[in-house]
């Protein structure tokens, strides 16, 4: 619990803390997405990424992170809101290796970009298919299936 007090502390002005049931949970700006995760691995020892994910709502997509500090067998949540019709983020490739293929998969399935992405195509659709099946607006009628 003292990690999360000093993470809390020091980022303050750049995340809010929303209590849960299961993991902390910090919402963040994606201006400050890089700095926070960042600081998260180097200075607070969250040296696991366990997922991304991505998640859309009525009015935004929200992109979903989850850390762990295997030292102190303890995980985090780090939510971000992304504009629906521009759901464009920073690439943690560069920090997290273990970031690139979960990115690909939320740009493909969910459409998110993943800014300063060295390789962001397509992982399971076909490279040539046309929007993205996770997304509540895809339709399978459209494309002859029921």
């Amino acid at each position: 619990m003292e990690i999360l007090n000093s993470i809390s502390q020091k980022f303050a002005d750049k995340v809010e803390v929303v209590e849960g049931l299961d993991y902390h949970t910090f919402m963040v700006e994606k201006d400050n997405l890089l700095d926070i995760v960042s600081d998260l691995k180097a200075v607070f020892g969250f040296n696991f990424m366990i997922d991304i994910t991505a998640v859309e709502y009525d009015e935004y997509i929200q992109a979903v992170y989850h850390f762990m500090n295997l030292d102190e067998k303890l995980i985090i949540r780090i939510k971000v809101n992304l504009e629906k019709d521009k759901p464009v983020i920073p690439s943690l490739v560069n920090i997290y290796k273990g970031a690139d293929l979960q990115e690909r998969e939320s740009f493909d399935l969910m459409g998110v970009k993943y800014e300063g992405h060295p390789n962001l195509k397509r992982v399971l659709c076909p490279d040539e298919f046309e929007g993205h099946p996770l997304r509540k607006d895809f339709s399978m009628r459209d494309r002859g299936l029921k």
